[in-house]
């Protein structure tokens, strides 16, 4: 067996591991079954990587995320590591293909979604390899008490059953006590060795700002902090709108959300990690995988949803163990708009029916049909389509998605509606006389009922599937039946790709998640209550708040967050001097009072107080827009 170390140094590089990786990764090969929380950034993937490299055969990884996967893969086949995803929908012979491949072919990992490993193909193929290891990725989301609860992380042992040799490696950034407890009982793990590195982050001050324009104060703060930023807001719009306002102001950016295409965010992607963009303003989907270890500062424009979302998202900043800034911006009406978005429009479970009847209807998803295939998904046409409210509409999507009901993930590409707009016996007489055309035709006429009664979304890939033909073969066809008269073809751009996972059934799929729905209603009220409790709080250290909440009580403050730095403090000779230098470094342009202090790591009134001094000793004087400025004279 290769040496943890040797290993290492030979793929990453290092000649060292970090905080508690060494202990974990020899846990893992004493063969014990290891709960391992490591803070964001704290180098979770080596803790199962390494050891799953140290001895023959394949690590099967399950997580639930398709971005973080394809990641992890690319970067793993980078190193010259044998690795695969089943991401998406792939057509049966592909999966099957790819799964002999793990069998046969000398691959260490194969990464999959909770979900897939509920298909009959993946179980027994997965019986048939050499496992060596079992690693879970995002374990919290086994826990109804965890952030992005899922199901199907529930049937993970599955994989116990198909190998009860075997043990697995839990993973998480964050959990709280009741999540740990969950995650090990779940997951049948015996005798678990657990290591829980603190997740303090002692290089990153946590600051909440109250102001009364987020706008302004953005900017300054992005101008007085020149590194490499994200800015996370919650919807689509805004980030083109906040991207646009820092270019305005000289200020090097752009935006990354679901309706971007792949091309493009690669792009963007790459401008903002070769630090020739200096700011990415996205929506919180952005960063999963990431690694960019100066980020120097992050800045939330709305409360989150939860502690354990802030917690992560904040935590991309200072990677790299050099001091950063993760600031939260909030106005007097966030919390009862954060609890309008998380909690007045949280869907009943009839609404969720009804959504999820419309769904299979958009679609025309038959009763007792759509396992398993994936529809291009324009959300704003669905919405308007049956007349849907969009916010409560989204939070159905979510819910059936986290109940593995259907996979919805964002991804921009092409739908395409068709209608038959000749005659019946005018298509079947231009069928006999077209041959090549003939049996993509019928494919659609046999799998899309009421096509020449109205619009409908076809899936190109399925009719694929079934005519053994490309898919530049089926655009062909449709284009010629489109130029003939015979079909309307109306392709459009799509936001996200929706994945029907089981078999539609209507009330008997909605049904058992009534119990599950009610219970999540309930941990949204607790986690928006501890969001709005933690902005509100201004008498403890930021620092602390957060640990406290995932169960670390012996924390000292921090000194840094903006609890410690607004804390009474005397205004000594030497603190005065320590301003009054600030404020000189500050005025090579005009600011005023409110700028200096948005600035400033110090204490509101000591900044007043030191800019009356100044301008009684005539180092400064203010102009006619209120703005501070050198005195030459």
């Amino acid at each position: 067996m290769q040496k943890p170390l040797d290993i290492l140094k030979q793929y990453w590089g290092y000649d060292e591991f970090r905080l508690s990786q060494s202990d974990i990764i020899q846990a893992v090969l004493d063969k014990n079954d290891v709960l391992a929380m490591l803070p964001t950034g704290g180098g979770k993937s080596i803790c199962f990587q390494i050891p799953a490299l140290a001895v023959p055969g394949i690590c099967i990884v399950i997580s639930p995320l398709i971005a973080l996967m394809k990641d992890q893969v690319q970067r793993l086949q980078e190193k010259g590591i044998k690795a695969i995803a089943l991401t998406g929908w792939i057509p049966y012979k592909e999966v099957d293909t790819l799964l002999d491949n793990c069998i046969y072919g000398n691959y260490k990992f194969l990464y999959i979604s909770p979900e897939r490993l509920q298909q009959e193909l993946v179980q027994e193929r997965i019986r048939q390899m050499p496992v060596n290891l079992i690693a879970v990725d995002e374990a919290h989301c086994i826990s109804q008490w965890g952030n992005d609860f899922r199901p199907a992380y529930k049937k993970i042992t599955l994989l116990k059953q198909l190998h009860p040799s075997c043990k697995m490696i839990a993973l998480t950034a964050s959990a709280t006590k009741k999540v740990v407890v969950d995650i090990t009982h779940d997951l049948e793990f015996e005798d678990p060795k657990i290591f829980q590195t603190s997740l303090s982050r002692n290089n990153i001050a946590f600051k909440v700002v109250n102001t009364e324009d987020k706008h302004h104060q953005l900017v300054q703060f992005i101008k007085s902090n020149p590194g490499p930023s994200i800015v996370y807001t919650r919807n689509r719009k805004a980030t083109i709108e906040l991207s646009r306002l820092l270019q305005e102001n000289d200020i090097s950016s752009t935006f990354f959300h679901g309706g971007v295409d792949t091309i493009e965010k690669e792009k963007r992607m790459k401008l903002w990690l070769d630090e020739r963009i200096q700011v990415i303003v996205a929506t919180n989907a952005f960063g999963m995988g990431i690694d960019k270890p100066n980020v120097r500062t992050v800045v939330h424009m709305q409360l989150p949803d939860s502690i354990e979302s802030y917690f992560q998202e904040a935590g991309r900043a200072g990677r790299d163990g050099q001091p950063a800034v993760a600031m939260m911006l909030v106005h007097k009406g966030d919390s009862i708009q954060v609890k309008d978005q998380f909690l007045k429009h949280l869907p009943s479970i009839n609404d969720v029916k009804d959504v999820y009847r419309h769904l299979c209807n958009y679609f025309q998803i038959s009763y007792g049909e759509g396992q398993q295939t994936s529809y291009g998904f324009e959300f704003s046409d669905f919405c308007n389509t049956y007349k849907l409210a969009s916010l409560k509409t989204y939070h159905c999507l979510q819910l059936l998605d986290r109940e593995s009901i259907i996979s919805m993930s964002a991804q921009f590409e092409k739908s395409t509606k068709i209608q038959f707009i000749a005659s019946n016996n005018a298509t079947l007489n231009y069928l006999d006389s077209h041959q090549k055309i003939d049996i993509v035709a019928k494919a659609i006429l046999r799998t899309y009922g009421g096509i020449f009664d109205q619009e409908l979304n076809i899936n190109k890939q399925l009719v694929a599937n079934k005519t053994l033909c490309s898919i530049a073969e089926i655009d062909k066809v449709l284009a010629q039946l489109h130029d003939d008269g015979i079909i309307s073809l109306n392709e459009q751009t799509t936001d996200s790709t929706i994945t029907f996972l089981v078999p539609r059934e209507d009330e008997r799929t909605i049904n058992p998640i009534a119990k599950n729905t009610s219970l999540h209603y309930k941990i949204k009220e607790e986690q928006v209550a501890a969001v709005i409790d933690y902005v509100s709080n201004d008498s403890v250290c930021k620092t602390r708040q957060l640990l406290h909440y995932f169960g670390e009580l012996q924390v000292e403050d921090c000194g840094k967050c903006s609890v410690c730095i607004t804390r009474s403090k005397p205004l000594t000779k030497q603190l005065k001097l320590e301003i009054k230098d600030a404020i000189l470094a500050k005025l090579n342009t005009p600011l005023d009072s409110k700028q200096l202090v948005a600035l400033l790591p110090f204490q509101e009134t000591h900044i007043i107080k030191v800019l009356g001094l100044m301008l009684n000793q005539q180092l400064l004087y203010i102009n006619k827009d209120n703005k501070y400025l050198l005195n030459d004279n």
